[in-house]
């Protein structure tokens, strides 16, 4: 062999190996994940270590998304008593938890609604942005040029030009055909701010950055500090043109006035300013009237791939436990990590109603594989399962005992849990609890239970490709 050859064949031997090295000693990664990385780049040294490059990692620079950032801004001063009043209750730890995420504490006295459905959603945030005398700040992940899309395009224009600051942060990804659009640019004509989310950059910023797919998966709209939407709803209509064979998707969207919405503002804020938008933590001092007749005590986490241990799936987790009779959960995407199976398993065990609602054709078939593979072990733990029939079920909510309940941009998969920055509110009120386990109730009515006998019915080569992509999740 060549001396060149010898020393290329070195130096990549080399690279392999520091590869193989940072797989097994990176940080916040499961042992199940960590093992996946090595085996592969082992079996397929050049793929695997490649591979692992682009997608193994989640590199986001501290200006970006960072802890310096979001550390420095003002938050809402902790209410007296509320602590104390939580700690007695028996879902205090999800609470506790929370608030060590963000350092954002719970807060009492908010007032909610759910919005009768998508088109609904769309007209109350436009009603909202209309009458708005400060600032409209949204932020979304997909933004597509449909009816509902462009309403809400026409909205923010007329908002600005009557003098409203009007910020929007729209990602990168999976807004990407909005911002090259023409609508972007008659935003930004009219005196919008706006700003792509995650930029990808050239392919060294990329590799520089270790994912290639890190997302803002975020969805919020706030108005002068006093109303705030949360929920899973794009800007976009139920019929969602990209993806028409799963229409309708079925979207939830909430309503939020009081001290809450102070606290999406928080969230807001620290992401424009990590996407160099620059400084507007002023914002942050103009602190609302509570609604005269807000009871709802809310808490706002917002989590991604910058913090130090994984947040949203402890979250769900913590709250998972908390269940003493009754755990309703509605999530497009399930592909849980240990903890959140194990949690589920274990609360159907113990004697909580656990009932779980997933879409029956979901528009990933990863995920539909993945998702399926863990049916038999929690249908034989004493979980409910169905799948909604008429469309895609896009809302994510998890409403426990009927009084406490999360709902937001998270799904129940490890995109949500490891990659993506999300938003969600986790809340105490039996009356707006039963409001969202109403909503759960209609999804009920239109889904179809899945059966221990049914499951049992699966070929093996189902179970191989469902229990395959199972344990490729971790990679992804």
């Amino acid at each position: 062999m060549r001396p060149f050859h010898l020393v290329l064949t070195a130096i990549v031997i080399i690279i392999e190996l520091a590869v193989l090295v940072r797989a097994i000693v990176r940080p916040h990664r499961e042992p199940a994940s960590r093992l996946a990385w090595v085996i592969i780049i082992i079996v397929a040294p050049v793929i695997g270590t490649i591979a692992y490059l682009l997608l193994g990692e989640t590199r986001v620079r501290r200006r970006r998304f960072g802890q310096v950032v979001d550390a420095g801004l003002p938050r809402r001063p902790a209410e007296k008593g509320l602590v104390a009043k939580l700690k007695r209750s028996a879902h205090s730890a999800p609470f506790a938890l929370a608030q060590s995420i963000n350092g954002i504490a719970p807060t009492s006295g908010n007032r909610a609604s759910l919005a009768a459905d998508s088109d609904s959603a769309i007209d109350a945030m436009i009603s909202d942005i209309g009458a708005a005398k400060r600032h409209v700040h949204l932020t979304t992940y997909i933004w597509l040029e449909d009816s509902n899309g462009l309403k809400m395009k026409e909205a923010f224009i007329d908002a600005s030009k009557r003098g409203v600051e009007v910020r929007i942060l729209a990602d990168a990804l999976g807004s990407h055909r909005f911002i090259r659009s023409r609508h972007w640019r008659d935003l930004q004509a009219a005196g919008a701010r706006v700003r792509p989310a995650l930029p990808f950059g050239s392919l060294p910023r990329m590799l520089i950055r270790g994912r290639v797919d890190l997302r803002n998966h975020r969805k919020s709209l706030v108005i002068d500090n006093r109303v705030a939407w949360v929920g899973s709803q794009n800007l976009a209509d139920a019929a969602f043109r990209i993806k028409p064979r799963f229409a309708p998707w079925v979207d939830v969207m909430a309503r939020w006035e009081g001290a809450v919405a102070m606290d999406c503002q928080l969230l807001f804020v620290s992401d424009w300013m990590s996407e160099g938008g620059g400084d507007i933590s002023a914002c942050l001092s103009q602190y609302p009237d509570k609604p005269p007749d807000g009871k709802i005590i809310a808490q706002v986490i917002g989590t991604g791939p910058i913090l130090a241990y994984d947040a949203m799936p402890s979250c769900f987790a913590e709250l998972i436990h908390s269940a003493r009779e009754e755990l309703v959960v509605t999530t497009p995407y399930f592909v849980p990590d240990e903890q959140i199976l194990y949690a589920l398993s274990s609360a159907a065990r113990r004697g909580v109603r656990t009932i779980l609602v997933f879409p029956k054709r979901n528009d990933s078939r990863f995920v539909a594989g993945a998702s399926r593979s863990y049916y038999d072990d929690l249908i034989k733990a004493g979980a409910r399962i169905y799948e909604f029939r008429p469309g895609l079920l896009h809302a994510k909510t998890m409403v426990v005992d009927r009084t406490v309940a999360l709902i937001g941009s998270a799904n129940l998969d490890r995109r949500s849990f490891e990659l993506n920055f999300e938003n969600n509110i986790l809340f105490s009120d039996p009356a707006f609890a039963a409001e969202i386990r109403a909503r759960q109730d209609a999804y009920l009515a239109q889904a179809d239970a899945v059966t221990a006998e049914e499951v049992g019915r699966n070929g093996l080569g189902t179970r191989v490709w469902q229990n395959a992509l199972a344990m490729l999740s971790p990679l992804l």
